[in-house]
């Protein structure tokens, strides 16, 4: 096979994805409509560019999964941390750059390396479509004559273009004492949803709480073009103070067993991926600030101590039903000389977009090689986003990278040949040792 990689995007995760394959002695040839056309979010002309924030988030491996993603990227050789580390700032445990520092070294790197041809201008068609590869890495806010040409190649579906995203917790923070398992009117599993219960002076202490609360406001990119299918729990609200409990928090056909009241409201949480470890709120997508929400959203009995694997929000995305298009090697099933990496894929956030990009030049190389590519060990903050990537739940959304993503950990032997349970923070610090481990295993493997 013609050793040649065509990526489409200059991103996060396209510039990791050429550095990786061209590390690996492949040819790149890099597509970037900058400088010459810019996105509605975008303003800097070189590559890489942070637009929402200069922070890269926690740095802290030994206790948080996005640190613990940091550091595997460190140890796979990443462009985008080795630029981040470059350029940091002061910011406490979080890893903060200068953004225009940062992104002018990325583009420096990539200008320089041997093996990297970029080549300017907006693509609105494929640049040939014999390429033994190409990687799609155009981002959340792909043009829409690039989005017809996505399209085309998925059969015209399974392309979403707003993100209407619910709250998500760890269920092992749900207080029990209070919530319990049931399906509405006993169909299906009963373990399908779990169930809070309000009384009536908690409905509309919980209403008035979404009517005062603050909002996110919108991009000037973006238009509140809501679909009556997934409104947001405040927009409901102001709608009529009794609009929810005709919606997401009807309590008919349900019974709570720790209390002979019958329930005024319900807020039921949905499984959200295989291991069981997250539950989504059902109903609860919303544009209130992240703060707003934790306080809000404890409010619920059964959740007054819910640890948030991610918050809810509405904004403009485009992003492909990968566990439906995508193969393990982030290859379009249809047409496999066609590879996705990044935003565009269903992950969410700059470092987890760069950690799907230098996946994805992985695999492009061993593939380019004639090599069968190995992919990372879901036991890995790595790994554990391919997963998500193939996670065949209904309602596919974006998803940060996050401890529930991971195979569940619940003990290890202790010296004395005793199982011993793990709880709370030595459980995150189990599951990064355990990560790393793997990590270390899987990197003696991908040598290409």
């Amino acid at each position: 096979m013609e050793k040649i990689l065509h990526i489409i995007g200059a991103g996060l995760a396209g510039a990791e994805a050429a550095w990786q394959a061209a590390e690996r002695g492949i040819q790149v040839k890099l597509f970037e409509m900058k400088p010459q056309h810019f996105s509605p979010a975008h303003k800097n002309a070189n590559f890489a560019e942070l637009v929402c924030s200069n922070s890269l988030r926690s740095d802290d491996f030994e206790h948080n999964a996005v640190g613990l993603m940091h550091e595997e990227m460190r140890r796979f050789g990443s462009l985008i941390m080795q630029m981040a580390d470059t350029t940091k700032v002061p910011a406490g445990g979080a890893l903060a750059v200068d953004r225009d520092g940062f992104s002018a070294a990325v583009t420096a790197a990539l200008r320089q390396h041997p093996n990297i041809e970029i080549i300017s201008g907006e693509i609105t068609a494929f640049p040939n479509l014999e390429a033994p590869l190409t990687i799609i890495a155009t981002g959340p806010l792909t043009s829409s004559a690039f989005i017809e040409q996505i399209l085309q190649k998925i059969n015209r579906q399974s392309l979403s273009f707003y993100d209407a995203i619910a709250p998500v917790v760890y269920k092992e923070s749900i207080n029990f004492e209070k919530a319990w398992y049931q399906s509405r009117y006993d169909k299906g599993d009963k373990f399908d949803y779990i169930n809070c219960p309000m009384n009536k002076e908690e409905y509309y202490a919980f209403v008035e709480a979404l009517t005062t609360a603050e909002k996110m406001p919108f991009h000037d990119f973006e238009e509140p073009n809501y679909f009556d299918g997934c409104l947001p729990i405040e927009v409901m609200v102001e709608r009529g103070r009794d609009t929810l409990l005709f919606g997401p928090m009807k309590p008919v056909g349900l019974t709570n067993p720790h209390s002979n009241e019958k329930p005024y409201a319900v807020v039921q949480l949905r499984q959200d991926n295989k291991e069981d470890t997250l539950r989504n709120i059902v109903g609860f997508q919303t544009k209130l600030k992240y703060g707003e929400q934790e306080r809000i959203f404890r409010m619920i009995p059964g959740l007054e101590n819910a640890e948030f694997a991610r918050l809810g929000g509405i904004h403009k995305n485009t992003f492909i039903n990968s566990p439906v298009l995508l193969d393990a090697f982030l290859r379009l099933k249809s047409q496999p000389n066609i590879m996705f990496a990044g935003q565009i894929s269903g992950c969410e956030g700059y470092v987890e977009s760069a950690n799907v990009g230098m996946v994805a030049g992985y695999f492009a190389a061993c593939l380019l090689n004639d090599k069968l590519p190995i992919v990372p060990p879901p036991t890995t903050a790595t790994g554990a986003m391919q997963m998500h990537l193939h996670d065949t739940t209904a309602d596919y959304q974006p998803m940060n990278i996050n401890f529930g993503l991971f195979p569940t950990i619940q003990g290890e032997k202790t010296a004395n040949g005793k199982f011993r349970k793990i709880k709370g923070a030595d459980r995150k610090e189990a599951y990064c040792r355990r990560a790393l481990e793997d990590f270390a295993k899987w990197r003696e493997t991908t040598n290409v």
